[in-house]
């Protein structure tokens, strides 16, 4: 297993390092499908659409922006999913999501 590296912006940083903040959105965007989920193929070497594996990420590190003493934080990964996100954690975004489940917050630098 591993580590996710995601940047924030200062306003869901802080909510997560608050606690309030349990979950990070990223859109459903090839972009994130390549990060977050593992490929697979049926028997038959074709796409299976409908089935979905997420990678095992350990951790997470978030970094406040990307200054080279930005602050940091890593915390556990609780798994991930697809589905609608909560308008106060997202600024009200109205299609499907990676949500990516957030447990402690293991290490703090630059707070």
């Amino acid at each position: 297993m591993s580590n996710l590296n995601l940047t924030l912006k200062g306003k869901w940083f802080d909510m997560i390092l608050s606690g309030e903040k349990k979950e990070e959105y990223r859109e459903v965007k090839d972009y994130w499908e390549t990060r977050l989920i593992v490929p697979h193929e049926s028997e038959d070497g074709e796409f299976e659409p409908h089935f979905v594996l997420f990678k095992e990420f350990n951790t997470i590190t978030f970094t406040h922006g990307y200054a080279k003493n930005a602050r940091k934080m890593i915390v556990e990964c609780k798994g991930i999913d697809i589905g609608s996100a909560r308008p106060e954690w997202s600024d009200n975004w109205q299609v499907d999501v990676f949500i990516i489940k957030l447990g402690n917050i293991i290490k703090t630098e630059n707070i």
